[in-house]
């Protein structure tokens, strides 16, 4: 039989030889039009800028007297249109202006990208999840922020969330799409403001994990939630270490194996005593020299914010490395779209040290930067 097919004088052969070679022009030109799709919003989101705002940019913005000098002087760079009298109205402005951006970036993209898109926008809703739900654990009462939200299913989420009691919570967690695991956690008597973190951090980590995007395009979308894992399991243990958490309590904040951090390695950091020591444990990853290097500014504020820091701002180094690495598809627009949320994330930051007349060194502690090792 299989010296029929491979025999030349044979149709079968011939059947064959132009499959296997349709298959690899098919391949071959898929590969290209991945290439394509990305050509113009990579080539524009390079021209915009990563970031956009640089380091100098940024410390005259700082020096602003108060927030009319803050708006005027942000203003003046253009795609900046900062309204608002109070800290509030230009921290939401601010917030406008980021969503505009992703609308941007929606509007120059593949179709194919709208849900990672509708995906990142819920990772920016989350915040406000998170939030309103620690309200209802903790039982403080108040109006739910629904002008805040941005996709309509978080907005119904809300709405739903402040009517809610401890017997239908379940189900409403159901309802928003958080994974049965996830819900029945839920059900702990001692349920921290912590490990609500870590709940909802998991639950938006499986939505990017499983989120489709262009062909050849998985790589990197993987390498980008991989590192944002390793951050924010980082980041839960300095915290959690810096509160007093017992080593089993601080297991349960795992939110997965990510590029660097193994199972095994985050089980050995919850078993330490201080952050410090959470650092001397990472030796061997990459994340190592740069809390290395902040933890003297630790030791004298005694604030793992400073740790933060840091390693945000490494995760920033880390979005270049995704970049350059898969530049020709997804790798300029993860980039970007991290770099702008970090960007505004500064300028939220920077006009709420203005409002409350801190002087600019304060509030350039507060400042994340793009840091290497």
């Amino acid at each position: 039989m299989f010296e029929g097919i491979l025999d030349p004088h044979n149709l079968s052969f011939w059947i064959l030889i132009f499959s296997i070679i349709i298959v690899v022009i098919g391949l071959i030109i898929r590969s290209f039009l991945t290439q394509v799709m990305f050509a113009y919003p990579s080539a524009k989101f390079e021209a915009i800028g990563n970031p956009y705002i640089g380091d100098k940019d940024l410390s005259n913005i700082v020096e602003s007297k108060d927030l009319r000098e803050f708006k005027e002087t942000l203003n003046s760079l253009k795609d900046y249109n900062v309204v608002g009298e109070d800290t509030y109205s230009v921290q939401k402005s601010l917030d406008e202006n980021f969503l505009q951006t992703i609308e941007m970036m929606r509007k120059d993209s593949s179709k194919k990208m709208s849900d990672f898109y509708d995906t990142y926008l819920e990772k920016y809703d989350i915040y406000l999840v998170k939030n309103e739900f620690k309200k209802l654990i903790l039982g403080k009462t108040g109006e739910v922020d629904l002008d805040s939200a941005i996709l309509p299913t978080t907005k119904e989420f809300l709405n739903k969330l402040k009517d809610a009691s401890k017997e239908n919570l379940p189900e409403l967690l159901k309802s928003y799409g958080l994974e049965k695991e996830i819900v029945e956690s839920i059900s702990m008597e001692k349920l921290d403001l912590l490990t609500i973190d870590m709940i909802f951090d998991k639950h938006i980590i499986n939505k990017l994990r499983q989120v489709k995007v262009p062909y050849k395009c998985e790589s990197a979308k993987q390498s980008f939630v991989k590192r944002t894992i390793d951050i924010l399991n980082i980041k839960n243990i300095l915290r959690a270490k810096q509160l007093g958490y017992d080593a089993n309590t601080c297991k349960m904040l795992f939110l997965g194996e990510g590029k660097e951090i193994a199972p095994w390695k985050f089980n050995e950091m919850a078993e330490l005593d201080q952050p410090p020591q959470v650092i001397s444990a990472l030796e061997g990853t990459s994340y190592f020299n740069v809390l290395k290097d902040s933890i003297e500014q630790y030791n004298k504020d005694g604030t793992v914010q400073v740790l933060e820091n840091a390693i945000d701002g490494y995760f920033l180094k880390l979005m270049e490395d995704i970049s350059i690495n898969n530049y020709l598809n997804l790798g300029p627009t993860l980039r970007f779209i991290v770099s702008k949320e970090f960007e505004i994330q500064n300028l939220k930051a920077t006009a709420k040290g203005i409002g409350e007349r801190l002087s600019s060194d304060v509030i350039k502690r507060f400042l994340i930067v793009e840091v290497g090792t």
